[in-house]
Order: structure tokens, then sequence, then C-alpha cells
């Protein structure tokens, strides 16, 4: 009889178990889902190490887990027993293939984004921050509102210097007034009302949104970019990109566009110190990308995207995306960014907003193309004209560095000849 236990999730702590795919019994194939676990920022499945038959299940639906604890027993299957437990995997009704079972895997919260984070415990917002115990102990010794703290450890997460640093700053700084609480108000009074809990991940997000909104001071810059031969490229491109499997939309050259210009402009692809004294260049260019799910907005990341060329870049992004709306992404899928871009695609809208994700120092918005008519020196054209927003921290960046980065962003997406230079 041997133990199955929660194999390395990175740094999230005391994940909830969302699901439990299988029963006493059941025979099980090595890499079936036994149960599925989330963080504030994504779900995973945990599979099976190897083939055999569940003998019992030592968790709970709402459970707390960490890495190392044993979930379930499972007798190994002797080689007598391969083809049935195969024969369970590829057709029985009670295998992790079967819709059920996989429709609830992943998922940053599970910010930052951002490393996998722990699931917030549910005794209010101060308990949703990705802080340890001890941090957390630290924080309520000194009365500080981890909210407020800027999180250097991995994947955003507060360590003690965080806690003592704020402090220091906040002793040094003048007294600021707190703005008012919103008043509770009994909404019933006017007619019938739905209270809806927040999800996991999106509670997450607001909680990391504001957080942002409070520490970056953020400023935005916008530009509308002619993509008429960008669009009529692509659309050029329509058969290839079909042979190879790969939708071809407007994303993937806006992030080779972003790589190209943060190359440029390095102060665009790094993140302030806690301390608000250093910045911190990173010499790799991880593209975080937002997606709209059911459960709430996430920010996989696009890995090494320096390095990848447009269909790469296409294919990865809808590999991605899928996985958030299927809630299948991993830990590693979420950590990393170093520079954020949100399309609205063809949402709406004629610009926006878009609020930095804080550590980083920058973040891309992008607008519903839309054609205009643009002068050409002798009469008016209709074009395919993009809408781009820049928001950025004013503390790392001015904008005439803004408006450079912008600008050239603008002038890689004119003319696409230059994406490959």
């Amino acid at each position: 009889m041997n133990e199955v236990a929660i194999p390395d999730i990175g740094d999230a702590e005391d994940v909830e178990v969302i699901e439990i795919c299988v029963v006493p019994g059941d025979l099980v194939a090595e890499n079936d889902a036994l149960i599925v676990i989330e963080s504030d920022k994504a779900s995973m499945e945990v599979p099976a190490p190897f083939a055999g038959t569940v003998a019992e299940i030592l968790v709970a639906l709402g459970d707390q887990v960490n890495a190392g604890d044993a979930i379930l027993r499972v007798e190994a299957e002797s080689p007598a027993t391969t083809a049935p437990a195969e024969e369970a995997a590829d057709g029985g009704p009670e295998t992790a293939s079967s819709p059920a079972a996989a429709a609830e895997p992943v998922a940053p919260p599970v910010e930052p984004a951002p490393s996998p984070i722990p699931a917030p415990p549910a005794d209010g917002p101060a308990a949703s921050i990705y802080a340890g115990p001890a941090v957390r102990r630290l924080a309520r010794e000194l009365g500080v509102d981890l909210a407020a703290v800027a999180g250097s450890g991995a994947g955003g997460r507060i360590v003690k210097d965080d806690v003592k640093a704020f402090v220091k700053r906040t002793l040094a700084a003048p007294a600021l007034v707190e703005p008012l609480a919103a008043p509770t108000i009994d909404f019933s009074r006017f007619g019938a009302i739905e209270t809806v809990p927040l999800s996991r991940i999106r509670a997450r997000g607001a909680a990391n949104l504001y957080r942002s909104w409070r520490q970056v001071v953020h400023v935005t810059q916008h530009e509308d970019v002619d993509v008429t031969d960008l669009e009529e490229f692509r659309a050029s491109l329509r058969d290839e990109a079909a042979a190879s499997d790969v939708k071809l939309t407007p994303l993937p050259f806006i992030v080779k566009a972003c790589v190209l210009a943060l190359h440029a402009h390095p102060q665009f692809n790094a993140s302030l110190d806690a301390g608000v004294a250093s910045l911190i260049y990173k010499r790799y260019y991880h593209i975080g990308i937002a997606v709209d799910t059911d459960d709430g907005l996430l920010v996989p990341v696009l890995r090494d995207a320096d390095s990848k060329g447009i269909f790469e870049l296409a294919q990865d992004i809808a590999r991605l995306s899928a996985a958030a709306r299927a809630r299948k992404l991993k830990p590693d899928d979420l950590q990393g960014g170093s520079f954020t871009v949100s399309s609205l695609g063809a949402v709406g809208g004629t610009g926006f907003t878009p609020v930095v994700n804080s550590p980083e120092v920058a973040i891309l918005g992008v607008a519903r193309l839309n054609i205009r008519p643009l002068w050409n020196g002798t009469e008016f054209q209709p074009r395919k004209v993009l809408p781009l927003s820049l928001s950025y921290d004013h503390r790392a960046i001015n904008g005439a560095e803004a408006g450079r980065f912008v600008a050239d962003v603008a002038k890689l997406l004119a003319d696409v000849r230059r994406l490959a230079l």
C-alpha cells in the first residue's frame, strides 16, 4: 500500500481541495487526476504517480493541504492487472478522463500575477495577502496592514524585511489622511437582492488591484496606430497558419513589438525595489497576457517571448488562454512576468486605463481595432486603427520615456517589416 502526497507546488501554502476525482475501489492509470487543488492564482490536478487501485482517501473537499501532505492510499497494480487499469483509464465512467473530472482544473489570482499563491483564509480581506504565518504575526504586532505592503519575495510574497521596510518608510513619511471606509448599506430596503460571494481568484485579484492602485503612481499614455499593412500581412498568412493549426490574431504581433521595444527601453522591463531606491532591470522577457475567465481575470506568462517567432507566440497564447479558461494552468504559468499586455480584442472600447500589474512598472492596454478616415497628404483614406493605452509607474518612468516607448511600439506595428529587424 503506497501513500500519494501533494507534489512540489512552488511557494503555495494551504491550497484548498476543490474536487476529488476518484473513490475507493477505482482503478487509476499513471497520470490520471486524483484530486484538484486551488490556490489564489490557479487550480491544478494532482496526478497519480503510478497505476493502481484507490484504497483510501485521506482528504475531504475544502481541506487545506501543502506539499508533502498525504492525500490517499493506492495499492500499486501488479503486471497482471495492467490491462484492466488501462481499460478503466481509457473508458471507465469513474476515471479522471470523464467530463466531470476534467471540468475543474486551473488558475493568479492563482497578482500577481503573477508564483502560486496560498488560499486566503475566510476571515477577511487581509487574510488573502500572500504572506506566511510568521510575517502575519509580525504585521499584527507592528500594526501593519499587509494590503499596503509590496512583497519582494518569489511571486510577490511578503517577507519580514518588507514589513520592516514599510514601517521605516511610514515613520519617515508625512502623515496622510486615509480615505473614509465605504458605508455599509442594507440594499434589501429598496427591493429584492442576491448576494453572491466572489470567487477566490476574483477576490484575490481585487485585493491585488487595490494594493497596486494605492502604491503605484499611475499615468496612462494613449496612442493610435495605423495597422492596415499589418492586418493585410496577417490575412496573407491565414492559410499557412491554418495549415500549422495556429489561430493568428493581432496579439502575437503586439507581444513581439513590445519585446523589441523593451530591448530598446529596458526601464520598462524592470521593477522598483521595496525601498523605492533602486530599479531592478530584468534580463528576461516574460510577457503576461490578461485572460478573461468565468472565475475572473488571470495573467498567464509567455516565457522567453524574445526567443520566439510569431507562430510560436500564437501557439503559446492559445495554449495558455485555453488552460486559463479550463482552470488547468500550472503554478509556473502564472509567475515571473516582467511586462503585461491586456487586450480587449473585439470586445469594444476606444481606449482604457489598465492598472499596472505590480511589481511590474508598466502595462500595455489594447482596445478594439476600428476603421477611421486618415489623411495621407492628398485625401482621406479608410485605415485600420488600433488604440493603445500604456499605463506606467511614474516613480520609475517619466512621461517622455513613456512617450518614446509607446511611439516605438506603434512604429513597429505600423510597419510589420520592422518586426524582423
